[in-house]
This record gives structure tokens, sequence and C-alpha cells, in this order.
């Protein structure tokens, strides 16, 4: 979840901590693994399919979408600055039989000339200090014709009132202080990052969580959380 030179030091540490809890699926980060199926199926579609596309998971964690990738057939690279929870991320791969190209970093550090069909950033750049920068990276890891796809938090009211007081502080789902209201993005915001990259907004929708089910779904509401695809 977190990335290399332009991650904070202090979201690198503070999901580190959570490594060896990743893959509960009713621990800390049980929204993650409840969310999971609609960002990678979501993903999917747009990219016509995985099976042989290469894909960059970049802040991959513990590999909760790197491996739903490689499932359906991706190569996938997955990098994030989080040592422990990239330990996680190769053992949980390795017991399961997938082949899972875990590296240290972010996609600045991968070697000039190295694309992907696809660069996935799932609730990533709220966690971002250097978001310019953060853009600018994911964009020339993507080879011509190619996606990049962000899925992350709008900053409104709503957001706040329901991602981060009603998530951490309300109903527990996720811990105290994961997240930083005023590091949310708008997706205007987060358009115009791509637009300077040459890239084309071709897709957002937005992820919702039924209160009672906890089961998340495509929406066009875009006032919490939101995915968003575009197109070199």
């Amino acid at each position: 979840m977190a990335t290399g030179g332009t991650a904070r030091a202090d979201e690198v540490q503070k999901f580190d901590a959570l490594a060896d809890r990743w893959w509960d699926p009713r621990g800390p980060m049980a929204p993650l693994h409840a969310m999971n199926p609609l960002r990678t199926g979501w993903i999917a579609a747009r990219l016509g399919g995985l099976s042989g596309k290469r894909v960059l998971d970049v802040g991959c964690g513990a590999g909760l979408a790197a491996e739903a990738f490689a499932r359906m057939g991706a190569e996938v690279v997955g990098m994030d600055a989080a040592p422990e929870a990239l330990a996680v991320a190769r053992a949980h791969a390795q017991a399961g039989g997938l082949a899972i190209d875990y590296r240290q970093g972010g996609p600045e550090d991968l070697a000039p000339g190295e694309v992907f069909d696809a660069v996935v950033a799932l609730e990533v750049i709220e966690h971002v200090e250097q978001r310019a920068a953060f853009v600018a990276a994911l964009a020339r890891a993507v080879k011509p014709g190619g996606m990049v796809i962000l899925s992350t938090l709008n900053r409104t009211p709503r957001a706040f009132l329901m991602a981060k007081l009603g998530a951490e502080y309300l109903l527990r789902l996720l811990p105290v202080g994961t997240h930083d209201w005023r590091m949310f993005i708008t997706p205007g915001e987060l358009g115009a990052l791509l637009r300077a990259e040459g890239f084309r907004v071709s897709d957002v929708a937005g992820m919702v969580m039924h209160p009672l089910t906890r089961e998340w779904r495509e929406s066009r509401d875009l006032g919490v959380n939101y995915i968003l695809a575009a197109r070199r």
C-alpha cells in the first residue's frame, strides 16, 4: 500500500505494522478483502480480460489484488515500499502456487523502458505526498495504448463522515489513523494529473458498500470511493 520515493515514511511504517494480519478477512484489512472482487473485476473488464496481460500493481501491500490478477492469467509485478508486507506477499503467493514478481520500491524505481499493459494503484494515492511525481512515474510504466487505473477516496464532506469518522471511529472497519481526509483527491484533480501525462480518462465509477451486508457494488455515486481508468 506504500510506494517508493514518493511515499511518506510514516505511511510505510503504518502498513508494515499490519503485515501479519493482511490476509485475515476479518482483520484490519477486511474492507479491502470485501472490496477486492469489485476492483479487480472492474479492471479486468476494462482490459478485455487479463490473460496474457502484463500488470504492475503499485502499492500492492501483501498482495490481495496482485494474487487476483495472477489467478486471472496476468503476468504480475507487485511493488511496495513496506518490506514486512512484501515478505507476507511472497510467502502467501508461494503457498498458493502463484508466480508473482514482488519488488520493494515504487514505480520510479523501475528500469528505464520497462512497460506494462496496465499499471494499477488501488487505495494508494491518498497516502502519497508527491502526487504529480507519482502519477508521472505510473505513466512512464504504461506501454502505448495501455491503461493506468487508480481507486481512491474523494475529498468530500460525505467521504469525511463515512470513510474517516464512520469507518475508523464508529464502525471500526479500519484502524484509527488509516486515512487523512486532507489527502483525499477529487476525480477532477486526479484526471488533471493524468491528462498532464498524456492520458485520457476513459471510465470512472463509484464504489459503494451496502451498510448491512458490507458487500461492494459499482455505482454512479462518486462521493466517497471511486475507481478511474485512463488510456495513453
